[in-house]
């Protein structure tokens, strides 16, 4: 299990919108990219399964060209934890 504290921040790349997402750093990727090789699907992503407190799902984390990775973070998710961009927030994910 990866347990990792990051800043809530949304997208505002060419195609914008809602999309809001929690960086997990360089350090603390060793272990998606180690035991998510062998599962690795479109883009480079992995299977995980994260929570943030008691909120739980299932969803992909997204390869960064700095080494981390990226967790999308839906609306139904930030309502049930409570949080909002610009809040720093501790997650954990484990493989699928």
């Amino acid at each position: 299990m990866i347990i990792v504290t990051s800043p809530l921040w949304i997208w505002t790349g060419e195609s914008a919108g809602s999309w809001h997402f929690l960086t997990i750093p360089e350090e603390q990727s060793g272990e998606l990219r180690a035991e998510g090789f062998g599962n690795r699907r479109g883009f480079g992503s992995v299977k995980v399964a994260a929570a943030i407190g008691e909120v739980r799902w299932r969803t992909s984390v997204f390869p960064m060209k700095s080494g981390g990775y990226l967790l999308p973070v839906k609306a139904e998710v930030r309502k049930k934890a409570s949080i909002a961009a610009g809040d720093d927030v501790t997650f954990s994910l484990e493989l699928i």
